[in-house]
């Protein structure tokens, strides 16, 4: 069995233990026997699931001793070319030696390198990675299945020799092109001169975090006749209140996406909405936030994991305020062969070397089943 459907697995064997306790807790009893059994039969199960997983993680990590191949030999090259070329000790890169690329006021960073930085963006923006992610230089079209008006796909008892009523809705296509973007991030010469610094894990994290900034508010927001944002999403649920936040609103959310799209889904919201939402309880008074240290971001609401990011808009008349669901809903194509360039000489005046990157992406909707999003209303 994979770890995907293992954690999926693991997923509903808790379900069915909050299950049992809600129950017993509903009807002001305590636990019987025969559920105190399947609990404990449950957790053993969980148990077993998260030891398979931890000696899965443990085979992974083990790395292979293999001999040197010409492509390492050609990266670990390429990077201390790199580091030389950024501190100075080169002026430029001999034809068969490296892959850089000259340009008029700098270099280009060899692919290599460009992957390095691109891969960092990635593990740095959970909705990139989370979202279902396509290379294509051309026009991607993707399929979307959507209702027609009062009619959809059915399914129904049939008798032998009798004709089936065709009905369905529609397919669409979703295209995916490319927009051109691009980055700039300066680095200070004293950081560079810095032995103690790691210049390309430096520059690597920087440049990805500038990058990852600028893709999370396109995945998100999007922007009109460019990218569309997971907020685009047709699939709405209507808040009370125009600027507060009540469990049945999170509760209402949460039921928005069908169960068979629970597995991954997740919370993405703003630190301030967060902090409202922290402040929330059951109707037994405890925290709807539950402390969830296996995960970077330790808390866990209604089961879910949550997500915080600043382009996420605050709690406010008509905005948007809360994301739930699984990020593949959201198609992005992202296309390959990124430049990413040096500007030494430009930047020679503010003692600071440049690094600019273009890339071209898009992003749709494709799947409003897995997305839905709490806006809250214009008036109270």
């Amino acid at each position: 069995m994979s770890i995907k459907k293992l954690t999926e697995k693991r997923a509903t064997l808790k379900a069915e233990m909050q299950s049992i306790i809600d129950t017993a807790s509903n009807e002001e009893r305590a636990v019987s026997n025969e559920e105190s059994k399947k609990f404990n039969e449950l957790e053993k199960e969980i148990r077993a699931i998260d030891s398979t997983i931890a000696m899965a993680d443990k085979a992974r990590n083990i790395t292979d001793i293999v001999a040197p191949s010409d492509a390492h030999d050609r990266a670990d090259a390429e990077e201390r070319a790199f580091v030389d070329f950024i501190n100075g000790r080169i002026s430029e890169m001999r034809a068969g030696e490296q892959n850089f690329t000259t340009a008029n006021n700098g270099a280009v960073i060899p692919q290599t390198i460009a992957n390095r930085i691109i891969k960092t963006v990635t593990e740095i923006c959970p909705i990139l990675s989370g979202a279902e992610m396509y290379h294509v230089k051309g026009t991607l079209k993707i399929p979307k299945y959507t209702k027609a008006s009062g009619h959809d796909i059915t399914v129904g008892y049939a008798e032998e020799f009798t004709e089936l009523t065709a009905d369905a809705g529609k397919f669409v296509t979703v295209d995916l092109s490319g927009y051109l973007m691009g980055a700039l991030t300066l680095i200070g010469k004293s950081v560079i001169n810095n032995s103690a610094v790691d210049i390309m894990g430096f520059i690597t994290r920087h440049m990805a975090e500038q990058i990852a900034i600028c893709l999370e508010k396109e995945l998100l927001h999007g922007t009109t006749d460019k990218a569309e944002g997971a907020l685009s999403t047709s699939n709405t649920v209507t808040a009370k209140a125009k600027t507060a936040i009540s469990l049945e609103d999170l509760v209402k959310l949460q039921s928005a996406i069908k169960q068979s799209f629970q597995a991954n889904a997740c919370w993405t919201m703003n630190p301030e909405t967060f902090t409202v939402v922290k402040l929330l309880t059951d109707t037994n008074g405890r925290p709807l936030l539950e402390p969830d240290v296996t995960q970077s971001f330790p808390y866990r609401l209604l089961g879910k994991p949550v997500y915080l990011s600043d382009n996420m808009p605050k709690v406010a008349a008509s905005a948007k305020s809360i994301l739930y669901g699984d990020y593949k809903g959201l198609s992005v194509n992202f296309r390959e062969n990124i430049a990413i360039d040096v500007l030494r000489e430009k930047y020679a005046t503010q003692h600071a070397v440049g690094i600019n990157a273009w890339f071209e992406f898009d992003s749709k909707v494709t799947d409003e089943q897995k997305l839905a999003v709490l806006v809250h209303p214009a008036t109270s």
